[in-house]
């Protein structure tokens, strides 16, 4: 079969929007077919592998890919797509072959609301599971004394929390996660904790004695200042998830990630 980008949508279409997969020409090599859907849809994540697969894997990392194949799966990457799972791979077939697939299944798409107080809400765990995050916690050693120190100041916990778990990169590849604040707005009793690639940056008022009580500010690329009656790691959900938000991020992206600098030098 020719390999393009058109053949593979075809494919998808026939699968349709439901969970269901098909096996494709024995010789099709599949690492082909990796590539080609990681060019479009970004880092895959590895479903089944005999010594590394996830063993936190569920319902909310794509478990479903794997629901037709009952153990038979070789290996196999998955990418979130809107409301989709998008698989390909290896699995063995009734007689034991080694066959490649492609396979679709429902995918739950993560919002950042929960039932009750909003007080409640881990923000940081739900930014994990918008962004499909698995990795471990990337600066879990951070400094924070030495930082708060020189800042004059503690800081709010879900940013700490934000900075020591995905470490250097940023959300969508567009917001910046400044692993200290920066003070050149201090002047005018902000400190940033984002930035973005149209020169937005994110920050808190920095009013009250209690850093986890600031609320969120953005200060625009012409200079005007939003202010948000939230936090950091809940108004990074928002802007992720709510296509009606001031900022959204949800009317370009079906799906959402952490771009982790490290990883991509």
């Amino acid at each position: 079969m020719e390999l393009t980008q058109a053949t593979v949508n075809d494919l998808l279409a026939e699968l349709g929007p439901g969970d269901g997969f098909m096996y494709l020409p024995g010789d099709l090599d599949p690492q082909d077919l990796t590539d080609l859907l990681g060019s479009w849809y970004g880092a895959s994540r590895t479903l089944d592998l005999a010594e590394s697969g996830d063993p936190a894997l569920d319902e909310s990392r794509g478990a479903a890919l794997l629901v037709p194949f009952e153990g038979r799966a070789v290996t196999m990457r998955a990418w979130a797509y809107g409301d989709q799972w998008i698989d390909t791979g290896t699995v063995r077939d009734a007689e034991g072959t080694h066959r490649p697939v492609l396979a679709v299944a429902h995918r739950e798409v993560p919002g950042p609301w929960a039932a009750g107080s909003d007080e409640d809400v881990d923000w940081t765990r739900r930014l994990m599971r918008i962004t499909g995050w698995t990795h471990p916690a990337q600066r879990p050693d951070m400094d924070w004394a030495d930082t708060e120190s020189s800042l004059g100041t503690t800081l709010p916990s879900d940013y700490k929390r934000m900075v020591e778990t995905f470490g250097k990169g940023a959300f969508d590849g567009f917001l910046d996660l400044n692993q200290e604040p920066w003070t050149h707005l201090r002047q005018d009793g902000l400190l940033v904790w984002a930035g973005t690639e149209h020169e937005d940056l994110y920050c808190w008022r920095t009013d009250g004695d209690d850093p986890d009580r600031w609320p969120v500010v953005v200060r625009s690329f012409d200079g005007v200042d939003v202010p948000f009656d939230c936090r950091a790691a809940e108004f990074v959900c928002r802007i992720l998830v709510d296509p009606h938000h001031r900022f959204t991020l949800a009317r370009y992206y079906d799906t959402h990630w952490f771009m982790n600098y490290l990883e991509s030098d």
